[in-house]
């Protein structure tokens, strides 16, 4: 009998949309020269509602960036869209970050930010306006921004909690 191997023409997708944030370089002065240390800020989603963020830091870029994926992977949270936007309005705070999301209507694309626009099109979501107040800091204005997704209620758990159906609720 001959063995066959099964070997696909095309990769298989990847499970989560990687997008790198920021790379940051610093430098310890040492007695031989210079030391290069890197650190990495990734955001991860799915594009289905699930989406995490991570920090990574080495000595080499590719290290720095794969230990923040799997960071980001690691603290996945779903957020709660509603025909590719938002349910209702809310403001993150992180520090002196702050983070304001809103809903919009069908068409408007994703009006936001670098740091927020790469959490928002990582979650998948395809319509939303932000405005990032305070501090410009790409790692605050990311915790901010996941601060703010945590406090979106989902329609779903009130209905829940309140023992009626979504039908109910939204009227």
């Amino acid at each position: 009998m001959e063995h066959q191997k099964n070997f696909d023409k095309e990769p298989k997708e990847k499970e989560f949309v990687e997008k790198l944030v920021t790379l940051n370089r610093t430098c310890k002065t040492v007695k031989g020269g210079r030391r290069m240390s890197f650190s990495a800020l990734t955001v991860v989603g799915d594009g289905k509602g699930r989406v995490g963020y991570g920090l990574g830091k080495a000595n080499d870029v590719s290290e720095a960036i794969k230990k923040s994926i799997d960071k980001a992977k690691r603290s996945l949270v779903f957020v709660p869209l509603k025909n590719g936007t938002l349910p209702h309005e809310m403001t993150g705070k992180y520090k002196s970050s702050e983070v304001l999301l809103k809903p919009a209507c069908s068409g408007t694309g994703i009006i936001a930010g670098g740091t927020v626009r790469a959490i928002m099109e990582a979650a998948g979501a395809t319509d939303i306006q932000s405005k990032s107040l305070g501090s410009n800091a790409a790692v605050n204005v990311v915790r901010a921004t996941f601060d703010a997704i945590s406090k979106i209620m989902d329609a779903k758990k009130i209905a829940a909690n309140r023992g009626k159906t979504l039908d109910e609720l939204w009227g």
